[in-house]
Order: C-alpha cells, then sequence, then structure tokens
C-alpha cells in the first residue's frame, strides 16, 4: 500500500504549482510523464515530458511543452530551466519514497483534470526493459492521449503492435489521487526564473544516434 507523508504532500503541492506556472494559456487537461533511473555512482538519469490540452469547448490537439517557448515566442533557454526544476522536484519525491520503501518506483504520470490530481507509480526495472526510451514514450502517449494506430506513423504503428500483442509482465504499480492545490499561482505572464528557486545542476544528454522525439529530454546529474 503507498504511504504518503506530509513531505510527500508538500512535493505534490509544489509539483503542481511548478506545472500550473508553466502553461501559459487556460487548460482543461494536464498529462505527464517522469522517469528516474540510478545507475552506478549513485548517478540519476531519466526524463520528463508532458502535454496539457488547452481550454475549449472541442478538444483540441495536445501541446507538447517543449513546444510552448516558440508557440508563445518565449526565451527557451529560460524556459527549458522551468523544466530542470521541474524535473529535480519529481527526483526529490522520489529520494522522500526511498525513505520509506525499500525498492522505490522508476516512473511516473500524472494526470491533471476535473480538479484532480492522480499520481501513477510504475516499479518496471527500465534499464531490463525491452521497450526503450524512445518506444515507452509512443506506448504512453497512445495510453493517456487517445493517439491510436489510425494518428501515428507506420514504425510508430510496430511499436504499439508489438507491446499490445506481446505477452504482459505483472508490474507492481500504485496511485494516489487529490483535490488539486489551489492557490493565486503566477504563470508565464510573469516569467521569470531568478531566485524561483535554487536547485542541482542538470545536463541534457543523448545519444547521437539515438531515436528521440521533440517531447522528451534526457536528463542525468553530473557525475
Amino acid at each position: 500500500m503507498l504511504t504518503t507523508t506530509r513531505k510527500i504532500k508538500e512535493i505534490y503541492e509544489d509539483i503542481q504549482r511548478k506545472i500550473f506556472y508553466m502553461i501559459p494559456e487556460k487548460w482543461d487537461e494536464v498529462y505527464l510523464y517522469a522517469s528516474v533511473i540510478e545507475r552506478f555512482g549513485n548517478v540519476e538519469t531519466g526524463e520528463l515530458f508532458f502535454y496539457y490540452i488547452p481550454k475549449g469547448l472541442l478538444r483540441k490537439n495536445p501541446i507538447n511543452v517543449y513546444e510552448i517557448p516558440s508557440k508563445f515566442n518565449l526565451e527557451e533557454s529560460e524556459y527549458l530551466r522551468l523544466v530542470e526544476l521541474l524535473y529535480d522536484k519529481i527526483k526529490d519525491l522520489r529520494r522522500e519514497f526511498k525513505k520509506i520503501e525499500e525498492k522505490t518506483w522508476s516512473n511516473l504520470t500524472i494526470t491533471i483534470k476535473n480538479m484532480k490530481f492522480l499520481i501513477e507509480y510504475d516499479y518496471e526495472d527500465l534499464q531490463n526493459s525491452e521497450f526503450d526510451s524512445y518506444q515507452r514514450h509512443i506506448i504512453w502517449r497512445s495510453k493517456y492521449l487517445n493517439m491510436g494506430l489510425e494518428k501515428v506513423s507506420k514504425d510508430e504503428r510496430e511499436i504499439l503492435k508489438r507491446y499490445y500483442t506481446g505477452e504482459k509482465n505483472l508490474i507492481r504499480t500504485e496511485s494516489y489521487e487529490e483535490g488539486i492545490y489551489i492557490k493565486d499561482i503566477k504563470n508565464l505572464v510573469d516569467f521569470d526564473t531568478e531566485n524561483y528557486e535554487s536547485t542541482q545542476n542538470v545536463e541534457y544528454v543523448a545519444s547521437k544516434n539515438a531515436k528521440k522525439t521533440k517531447n522528451q529530454i534526457l536528463m542525468s546529474d553530473d557525475e
């Protein structure tokens, strides 16, 4: 059973504030994915991406977080700094869970909609997964963004077919849900990262030969 401490709840609230701050328009739904993998020397690597659905009477196409700077004419380096801060908070969350769990989660999905905050934890061994980072991203989009076979490329369709027709191993999952944290929260209209929060140094890393989409940035700590 998932344990939730006061500190963990505080981190949930901070994550919500950071997400709200990063979206410069009204929205209906947010879907976020993040992974944290511990490698040799306690180096934490992983990735983070999220999408939001703009507010409107008709369901609109999801907006990718990494498209926001160009879409709203924002300074990209400053905006990516906010992505770093958000990812650091995800890592803080995992460190808190490590204090109370012998083996903790490897990746999570956050859904914010209908005034609810839902976080789903997955305990899959990502280092030994049959799917790589790019493939897991395609699968995740299919699950959460309704990206069915008719909406993806031929290569992506093959990935989804292999996933949905393959043998599924039972992997531990946990979830937590609460009402969203509501307070006066600035968004990108007041865009400023100065003194927003101190954070660890994060560098972006990706193999030159790795297949990667614009929807994700691989991250790691300096050793």
